[in-house]
């Protein structure tokens, strides 16, 4: 007897548990989010049509939408209403994720506390932590208040049932991957469960009109955990950075529907909590009565603000065959670039026989192109052991030919460096409107720029082509 040929509604299919895309074959990678391993059989969806039904609220015109509803209201840390775009709207759901330890939960406490209020209650809960330890931190940091509500639950209907109870402007929940579903197969933190979770919670947002902040788990790689489609479901994206062993912590916008994500928000870490930080240059500098061979100066954009950032050299005789190149907060492959940048165009032939060591202060990162001038000068500097002009700021991309270029935001990062004080910079060519009483020296290349260096007395000073000759 002929087989039966399966009909299409029999044939099986296969979907992406990260992303929802689905194929009539399996696929050891989805071509959608290219993750491995996420492709998994489900029984093919019956045809269905949908009747049209009752609208719950009739369409407007858009201009006669009320928007009040939506206005912001202020979390009490001026730092994340920087970053959020004013604040906190009634019904958006914010996602804020970071590394174990970077200071999540003592953030989000100290909101907690300063979002409390007579007509705006907030509910803090935990899955990670019992009730007791959570009120020890908030002991600890002053984030005490009677309109704070503490609950420890990791499930699901427990916490629907305490938003029924408390009724919160405020939902805080550390973190969304402890929180199971019953109903749900699977272990807390899969798929399926986070999911789910967010799901809720967003439904829950949206008919309260309640704030809502999750905090969310990272991978070893740094992006988030869980399915994509939690980043597509939230309103908002925020990213919590910054090295365990330094003070500053910077929350960074991924994603927001209610402002910009070219904001920064500055934070410093300490033993009785987190505060933050308006000025925050004074982390990156060094104050010295005398300029040290092997420092430099220069200005970074962190989204709109701009930071006065130190940037360190020093060069040693090496005593291995393999001269040592350590970087930290700089990009070593940028760092590389301005060595064989400085030995090429500049004529300085020292520096591959040494051991090289370049670093920022304060634990800042520097990864944009325009620290590239500092870089090269400090290292410069180091190798030739003079010291460069005292306030004076360096900005400006290096190119493999030596040339300078230009980069966005001078105008913006000559008006910081005036501000606090630096009246001496080298920039590219044409910076634009330059602060009153600020000397603005325009370099075209590496060798302009060097010449911001005293006159060197060291064997080590850039080479001279016709003596080799």
């Amino acid at each position: 007897m002929a087989a039966r040929t399966k009909s299409a509604k029999d044939r099986p299919s296969y979907r992406c548990t990260e992303c929802g895309w689905t194929t009539a074959k399996w696929l050891g990678r989805c071509p959608e989010c290219q993750a491995w391993g996420t492709v998994e059989e489900y029984g093919a969806p019956a045809v269905r049509t949908t009747a049209a039904g009752r609208v719950s609220t009739a369409a407007l015109p858009i201009g006669e939408v009320d928007v009040r509803t939506a206005t912001a209201r202020s979390t009490g840390v001026a730092e994340l209403d920087r970053v959020l775009g004013g604040g906190l709207v009634p019904g958006a759901v914010v996602l804020l994720a970071g590394e174990p330890g970077v200071g999540k939960s003592t953030l989000l406490l100290d909101v907690a506390a300063k979002a409390a209020g007579p007509e705006h209650r907030t509910l803090y809960v935990t899955g990670e932590e019992s009730a007791s330890q959570v009120r020890l931190r908030a002991d600890r940091i002053k984030a005490l208040h009677d309109d704070l509500y503490l609950a420890a639950e990791t499930d699901l209907s427990a916490v629907l049932g305490h938003l029924d109870a408390v009724k919160p402007s405020l939902l805080i929940l550390d973190s969304v991957q402890t929180v199971a579903s019953p109903e749900i197969d699977g272990a807390p933190g899969g798929m399926a469960q986070v999911r789910e979770v967010a799901g809720a919670l967003i439904r829950a947002s949206k008919e309260r009109g309640m704030a809502t902040l999750l905090v969310g788990h990272v991978t070893k790689d740094g992006a988030i955990a869980g399915p994509r489609l939690l980043e597509h479901l939230v309103d908002v994206v925020l990213s919590f950075e910054g090295d365990r062993h330094a003070r500053l912590r910077l929350v960074r916008g991924i994603k927001n529907r209610y402002g910009a994500t070219d904001e920064v928000g500055c934070f410093e870490l300490h033993d009785e909590g987190i505060t933050g930080l308006t000025d925050p240059s004074g982390l990156f500098l060094t104050r010295r009565d005398e300029p040290v061979p092997g420092t430099c100066l220069t200005v970074t954009l962190e989204g709109k603000r701009p930071l006065v950032v130190e940037v360190q050299a020093l060069t040693v005789d090496s005593q291995i065959p393999s001269p040592r190149r350590t970087t930290s907060g700089l990009e070593t492959s940028r760092v590389s670039m301005m060595l064989a940048v400085l030995e090429q165009r500049g004529r300085i032939s020292a520096l591959g026989k040494r051991d090289i060591y370049s670093a920022t202060v304060g634990g800042v990162k520097l990864t944009e192109p325009a620290a590239d001038l500092a870089v090269a000068l400090a290292l410069a500097s180091a190798a030739s052991d003079t010291p460069l002009p005292k306030n004076l700021v360096a900005i400006g991309e290096v190119g493999l030919a030596g040339e300078v270029r230009r980069v966005t935001g001078v105008q913006r990062r000559l008006a910081e460096a005036h501000r606090l004080g630096f009246t001496q910079a080298l920039v590219p060519t044409d910076p634009g409107k330059i602060p009153a009483g600020m000397k603005v020296t325009e370099v075209a290349d590496m060798g302009d720029a060097l010449r911001a260096l005293p006159r060197r007395g060291r064997a080590d000073a850039p080479r001279d082509d016709n003596a080799r000759r």
